[in-house]
């Protein structure tokens, strides 16, 4: 790890960014202000993940590399993972299969985790595992094979479809009983709520969340005891609705608290640090808000949510997409595409917010910023000299 650790740094570390943390997050030229939150950025989990596959690379320099799906949620930084020779298992990226896997190869599991039926497809070929899965999440693992050892049904708040989602759901039924369900949104709660006190359509039940519930799963059985766990990058406040709601519910069909509802709070804490620091934020005078990272990152689209609920927030990938002064290119959440907005700039002076989610580098929030000010033709030099 400490031999490949400037490798690392070359690649993603910089200096502007340095900077500002040091100074307080605020730099101010020629009428543009920008504004840095207080936490942005690689928390430990990616960090660690990188560092250990650029790790497996020079320790397995003569072994074919793999690593299952994308190891973060951010292009730049897959795309250099991929320069290092290590081909993709999954998705549409995917280079090799893992059935054509050896006892020679060495494979990589992404800090999202990976599912149980996987990993074992994997020991079964004899490979060799490098295994970056982040702590936050294995805590989240620990709890839902509790909850199946109590048989109690994990209600799980994440996206069905996304990767860590996918592992956790994995661990709710290891031991051959457990069970498991995935809710998004508050109204998808609700309906769950609402059967759990007056029962409902079975099929219509199953079709609504049909790919976000356990095989076999039945409402009318698997609804009695409920542990609510979550996807690690979620908002804090709406997993906290999603057990309040679903704790009501029980109490109110149960004829108050008891045993079939259980919680733990599995909210990663660097997600919270980086929600918390952009609501300081947004509480403070800004313009508008560029939110910079992966558009299939899920704690920096709650970003994005955050800032639009509060001023103009723009949700870029990098910097190429400031094209100019009249035109941003940004990522809808809505309508889950890039779209084009015009006359997106203030005139000067105007105070501009930046933060960037837990898979976002920090050479891509230099080249924002840089970006932005080159736009009003002020170099990096003159930021130096100021």
């Amino acid at each position: 790890m400490a031999a490949v650790q400037a490798q690392v740094e070359s690649h993603y570390r910089s200096e502007i960014v340095e900077r500002l943390r040091t100074s307080g997050g605020v730099i101010s030229f020629e009428g543009i202000t920008l504004k840095l939150a207080k936490q942005f950025g690689f928390c430990y989990g990616v960090e660690r993940a990188i560092d250990l596959a650029y790790a497996a690379r020079k320790v397995f320099q003569d072994r074919r590399l793999f690593i299952l799906g994308e190891i973060i949620h951010n292009p730049e930084v897959n795309e250099q993972i991929s320069t290092l020779g290590i081909k993709n298992l999954i998705g549409e990226r995917r280079e090799a299969e893992i059935d054509d896997l050896t006892a020679e190869d060495v494979v990589i599991v992404p800090a999202f985790g990976t599912e149980v039926s996987t990993l074992a497809k994997l020991k079964e070929r004899g490979c060799q595992i490098v295994d970056t899965t982040c702590g936050d999440v294995m805590s989240v693992w620990k709890r839902v094979r509790q909850y199946a050892n109590e048989n109690a049904t994990s209600i799980i708040h994440g996206k069905a479809e996304h990767e860590e989602t996918k592992a956790t759901s994995s661990r709710a039924i290891f031991n051959g009983h457990g069970h498991y369900l995935v809710v998004l949104t508050l109204d998808e709660t609700d309906y769950v709520c609402d059967y759990i006190r007056r029962g409902g359509d079975k099929a219509k039940f199953l079709e609504r969340f049909r790919g976000a519930h356990s095989p076999g799963f039945d409402p009318d059985v698997h609804l009695k005891t409920i542990g609510v766990a979550n996807q690690t990058t979620m908002l804090r406040g709406e997993t906290e609705e999603v057990q309040r709601r679903i704790n009501a519910a029980i109490s109110e069909r149960d004829g108050g608290a008891g045993k079939n509802f259980r919680f733990f709070d599995t909210i990663c804490g660097a997600t919270q640090e980086r929600q918390d620091a952009l609501r300081e934020m947004l509480a403070e005078k800004t313009d508008f808000l560029l939110v910079i990272g992966g558009y299939n990152s899920s704690n920096t689209s709650h970003l994005a949510e955050m800032g639009e609920e509060k001023m103009p927030t723009y949700f870029i990938r990098n910097a190429s997409r400031l094209e100019s002064t009249n035109k941003i290119v940004h990522y809808d959440l809505r309508l889950k595409k890039e779209i084009i907005t015009e006359n997106w700039l203030p005139p000067r002076p105007f105070i501009a917010g930046i933060t960037a989610g837990a898979s976002c580098p920090n050479n891509l929030i230099e080249e924002t910023i840089l970006r932005l000010f080159a736009l009003h033709n002020i170099t990096l030099e003159a930021l130096l000299a100021a």
